[in-house]
């Protein structure tokens, strides 16, 4: 017989069992905390028609696309979840209560070259808020809260939610007259964490900015301060644009209501360097760091766009919305061991049966887990040994044996695999998953 090598594909994440109950458990965490905050749960197929996945994509967007033929359809697999949620929205626009709040948590696909930390098949997990022809402000200020509570979920401390407002960037351009190259520039702004002020400013050169204006371009990324200190020099910056003033008075309403929701100074700040790439953001954006790990980049990421759906229906449907790259988050946690995959079962309690007839076993460990206790039986035919080795290697943290005596006495010894320590019960569901609850 001539055998394949077992090996996966470059650029997708397969995980060790104590690894994958981590990651999971992270996922739990956001998404629990995306209900708290009452996002609904939606679901898109990872397959979509071309013509609707690839309505407004162009560029390298489409040249990543993973897109076949399947008979005369032609299909394309997602490359985010925002493009399905405007499918999704337009489509079901008279039967959607807006505002809109979802939550999605699912993959996607790019056919980007893998790198470490960057991957092909990424799960992402966002939420957005859209509304019917207008969206309050005080949205933009509540989608930090929710990065808030995920961060603090999941263990961290230090890490800090930047805020901005491509309005007061776009406004700054305007009144430079360089309104048509305010895409370039904004692009070339976002990247200055990644290359340096002097990388910034030779790429500035490049599209023919005039030295006056890369000098004012770099004053105002590098107005410094607390955040109520640069939203104070801005304002005195006198800048004679509605476009700059629109986006300045909302970005001071949204640190006023970032505050109102109870998030500490510390964990959020104003930075005027924050840009976001994507074109459609038109307003708010965010960009959420790990303080002590900057070399990982955004962890959470989002903003304001002013109309979702515009490919597909006349309504106008702004939104604001956050995604958190989920594997790429949870690759780089575990490569500089933030995280630990201590967990190597999510088993409760194993019961070691020790006798031929196993309905006894088997109706205790049916009743707790109707008790929800996570129960797992040994089936196989091994010594008494083994089986406590097994538990002992999957960490399963209590063992209860069940043999001749246990039955004639109706009692059963449950040891504590970590301690050691055993305690005599009575072979009762009830009375067992008390003591394991406890």
């Amino acid at each position: 017989m001539n055998r394949t090598e077992p090996r996966t594909l470059a650029g997708t994440m397969e995980l060790l069992p104590n690894e994958q109950i981590l990651m999971n458990q992270m996922k739990q965490i956001i998404e629990n905390t995306y209900q708290k905050f009452g996002f609904l749960p939606l679901d898109t197929p990872i397959l979509e028609l071309s013509e609707v996945l690839l309505a407004k994509a162009g560029g390298e967007t489409e040249k990543q696309i993973y897109r076949f033929s399947k008979g005369d359809t032609d299909l394309s697999l997602r490359f985010d979840l925002t493009v399905p949620l405007a499918k999704y929205v337009a489509k079901n626009y008279g039967n959607l209560s807006f505002p809109f709040r979802r939550y999605q948590i699912g993959k996607v696909y790019r056919g980007e070259k893998p790198q470490k930390g960057r991957f092909r098949e990424f799960y992402q997990c966002d939420i957005d808020i859209i509304g019917d022809g207008e969206l309050d402000i005080i949205n933009d200020a509540e989608l930090p809260s929710v990065i808030y509570t995920i961060m603090k979920e999941l263990g961290f401390d230090k890490f800090s939610i930047h805020i901005n407002n491509r309005k007061i960037l776009n406004g700054l351009f305007e009144s430079m007259n360089q309104k048509e190259n305010s895409t370039d520039i904004l692009r070339i702004i976002d990247k200055i964490d990644k290359i340096g002020k002097e990388a910034v400013i030779t790429e500035l050169e490049k599209i023919k900015i005039e030295k006056n204006n890369i000098e004012r371009i770099m004053q105002f990324i590098e107005i410094d301060g607390t955040s109520d200190e640069k939203l104070e020099k801005l304002e005195n910056l006198n800048i004679e644009n509605q476009t700059f003033k629109i986006g300045l008075k909302e970005l001071k309403d949204v640190i006023k209501y970032v505050r109102m929701f109870g998030i500490p100074e510390n964990n959020f700040t104003v930075d005027l360097t924050i840009a976001r790439g994507l074109d459609y953001y038109t307003g708010t954006v965010y960009e959420t760091f790990l303080d002590e790990y900057k070399e990982l980049g955004s962890v959470c990421s989002g903003g304001r766009y002013e109309n979702l759906a515009e490919y597909y229906i006349d309504k106008k449907l702004p939104g604001v919305g956050i995604s958190i790259g989920l594997t790429r988050l949870f690759y780089k946690l575990n490569e500089l061991e933030l995280i630990k995959t201590e967990k190597k079962s999510i088993s409760d309690v194993l019961i070691i049966p020790m006798l031929e007839d196993l309905s006894v076993p088997i109706k205790l460990a049916t009743q707790l887990r109707q008790e929800k206790i996570n129960t797992e039986i040994y089936l196989n035919d091994k010594k008494l040994k083994a089986k406590f080795k097994y538990a002992d290697k999957l960490q399963i943290p209590y063992v209860i044996v069940i043999g001749e005596d246990e039955i004639k006495t109706n009692t059963v010894n449950l040891k504590d695999m970590k301690t050691g320590k055993e305690r005599n019960l009575e072979l009762n569901s009830a009375e067992i998953a008390k003591v394991l609850k406890s």
